[in-house]
């Protein structure tokens, strides 16, 4: 069976730097740091004190009280961003089989919140005092159902658990339910909502976290003075469409979907394999797709994360993948300004990869200033790169060893 050729006909996105697409690009184009000190809880006995927290999120923004009221924040969230996607695709589901939509958003946690309330009422009030609808608040797969029943999608409607690859395997497998024709329609993505007691100190617990308290040098992939990630929080969702549908009702391309590539580490649960030769397979399976050479990549929005294995084990893979093009290949991390949305990330960073496309714009990594010596490409630092970009590609890379790899084309006919 031939494939099918997949488009990317709408954007939406909640993010620590802007609340839509708007607002979060013109941050990127500043390197806007939406960085600081944590306001959802005391962090009084806390050793990490900083995350990206999304700003002024307001549901009833976005959908009616009651929805909301029957939404945690990581389903809010996914939600505002998919409607945001919708409305920016010009689609109409009243005009369009709806058994012919559908939707994959993964969230690599759910909600955290939920279980704290939930299992606090427990210990205090005893069971009997768990609300009705914990177990709805809190599973992960709440955010697609609750777009779907939002937006009126009916066809396939799944939830990609993989860590923080959730997005980036969202959007992988929704291209795949177009190429081969289980859809023509599909909203895809990831979301993200775990700054809370509980999550903050389950990656502090695992040292995953940064106990940097500038904001400016907190989140700083692949420099040398790194010391782990950030936590942020948000979601990235985008429409995508198979090519014939998205002419035939006269929509906005922004970019095709050239290439995806999925593979597994079978290393460790949150290490990646050293030789970054899982990534690599990603990176390569991707490319193998899309039909490119590795010289024909111009830019890599990396995992990037600020950890010390994940840069320089990304690294590693990057010179893999690419060869001798590895050298040439420009390199960033969203995550520099926005942390790590987790699940979310993958869907935030394809969108990115769709903006520099647009604007010929690739974005510096920001706050990094001095790299160590075995992170040793060109990661955009101290100022962005203008330039024509026809190929780029998005990474993530998940604990339990989970690679996923979009490649995004600028659109021709």
């Amino acid at each position: 069976m031939s494939k099918r050729r997949v488009v990317v006909t709408g954007l939406g996105a909640v993010t620590p730097i802007g609340n839509n697409v708007k607002d979060f690009w013109a941050g990127i184009r500043e390197g806007k740091v939406g960085i600081g000190p944590i306001t959802k809880f005391d962090t009084a006995e806390y050793k990490v004190k900083i995350a990206a927290e999304v700003k002024d999120f307001n549901a009833k923004d976005h959908m009616d009280p009651k929805a909301a009221r029957r939404m945690e924040l990581f389903c809010q969230y996914a939600v505002a961003a998919a409607r945001e996607a919708y409305e920016d695709s010009g689609l109409n589901i009243a005009e369009e089989d709806p058994f012919r939509a559908g939707v994959i958003v993964g969230s690599g946690i759910g909600s955290l919140q939920e279980l704290e309330l939930s299992y606090g009422k427990i210990l205090s009030q005893g069971p009997n005092k768990v609300p009705p609808l914990m177990v709805p608040l809190m599973i992960s797969n709440m955010a697609a159902g609750n777009i779907s029943i939002q937006l009126g999608f009916r066809g396939k409607c799944t939830d990609v658990v993989t860590a923080c690859a959730s997005g980036t395997h969202s959007i992988g497998d929704a291209f795949r339910a177009i190429q081969y024709g289980d859809a023509d329609i599909m909203i895809a993505g990831g979301t993200e909502s775990s700054i809370c007691p509980t999550g903050v100190a389950g990656f502090t617990a695992l040292t995953a976290l940064t106990k940097c308290e500038d904001p400016m040098r907190a989140s700083i992939p692949f420099d040398k003075e790194r010391s782990g990630f950030v936590m942020g929080e948000g979601a990235g969702v985008v429409i995508l469409e198979e090519l014939e549908h998205a002419k035939a009702r006269g929509a906005r391309i922004y970019a095709e979907v050239a290439g995806y590539g999925a593979t597994a580490d079978a290393y460790h649960i949150t290490s990646p394999i050293e030789d970054g030769s899982g990534a690599a397979k990603a990176m390569t399976l991707a490319m193998e797709e899309a039909g490119v050479q590795p010289e024909e990549v111009e830019y890599i929005n990396a995992h990037g994360t600020s950890t010390h294995h994940n840069d320089l084990f990304e690294t590693r893979a990057i010179h893999s993948a690419f060869g001798e093009a590895a050298d040439k290949v420009i390199v960033n991390s969203t995550k520099s300004m926005i942390g790590h949305l987790l699940g979310a990330a993958g869907g935030v960073e394809f969108i990115t990869c769709v903006k520099s496309i647009e604007d010929g714009f690739i974005h510096q990594t920001v706050g990094t200033t001095e790299t160590d010596e075995e992170c040793d490409l060109n990661y955009a630092i101290g100022a962005p790169v203008e330039k024509e970009i026809r190929y780029a590609m998005s990474n993530s890379l998940g604990f339990g060893g989970h690679n996923a790899t979009l490649l995004v084309k600028k659109y021709e006919e």
